[in-house]
């Protein structure tokens, strides 16, 4: 096993054995001050949201978010995961403003999703610095290895999913994932995770993205609201929104917008 190949392999034993991976500079620094417009955009066209809140169901008219999740850098790391044919089931942008971010309380992903089976993998791609001091990820590893907890309902304290895993969390084995723009982190469905507030005068904003591959079904609606065909074999479970079409004034204006008219 040499190149590459030797290379990959140990990025999925370090995933088997912790259930994370961090990947560094995956996208240049031109695409994420794309997404950098693209986030102020989409706040200033929904005012009525919090900035932690803009999510999945707001894609399927978005060239620029569809353009962001096809790029091949991204799916080239998913295909690691999910193998060659790939789709999209959601991605939702968790923009924790300074001094005011909400915390995302102990969790795990797959517990709230409607997918059977449940193959999927999410890549955390950093549009900002995240930090301890601005509410980055932290990750309990090895914590995949176990099976869905419980969640119960928690509003004791401001918090992004009004809910919290009903287990007992060793915080003193939490990995704080430090991230520069542009870095991308991948985890498990089942790894216990979660973040801080942002009490810092830094903004902190990331992009979930949860790759499926075509044979995952999704349970729920059809199409579903974020459900996008990306890579090979589009399968026959699910079906899929069209590419959106750019119409200016209308979407984000990107580099890459002409030819998605």
């Amino acid at each position: 096993m040499t190149g590459s190949t030797a290379a990959e392999h140990r990025v999925l034993e370090d995933f088997d054995r912790d259930g994370y991976v961090i990947f560094r500079d995956v996208l240049d620094a031109e695409l994420i001050k794309e997404v950098h417009g693209h986030v102020e955009w989409l706040q200033r066209k929904h005012p009525e949201l919090r900035p932690e809140q803009l999510g999945h169901e707001l894609l399927a008219d978005d060239p620029f978010w569809v353009r962001l999740v096809s790029d091949d850098r991204l799916l080239d790391i998913a295909e690691l995961f999910v193998g060659g044919d790939i789709a999209l089931f959601a991605s939702h942008y968790i923009l924790k403003p300074a001094y005011a971010g909400q915390a995302v309380l102990w969790h795990q992903d797959g517990a709230f999703w409607p997918l059977e089976p449940m193959r999927v993998v999410t890549l955390w791609l950093a549009a900002d610095h995240s930090t301890p001091e601005n509410g980055c990820v932290r990750v309990i590893p090895g914590s995949h290895k176990q099976d869905f907890s419980e969640m119960r309902d928690s509003t004791g304290v401001d918090n992004v999913l009004g809910k919290e895993i009903a287990v007992d969390v060793d915080e003193s084995e939490a990995v704080d994932m430090v991230l520069s723009p542009g870095d991308v982190e991948v985890h498990h469905p089942n790894i216990v995770h979660g973040s801080g507030p942002n009490t810092s005068p830094n903004r902190r904003c990331g992009l979930t993205i949860r790759y499926i591959p075509t044979s995952t079904l999704i349970t729920e609606e059809q199409p579903y609201p974020s459900a996008f065909w990306l890579r090979g074999d589009r399968g026959t479970v699910n079906e899929y929104q069209p590419q959106p079409r750019y119409t200016e004034g209308r979407h984000f204006p990107f580099r890459e917008a002409p030819s998605w008219s």
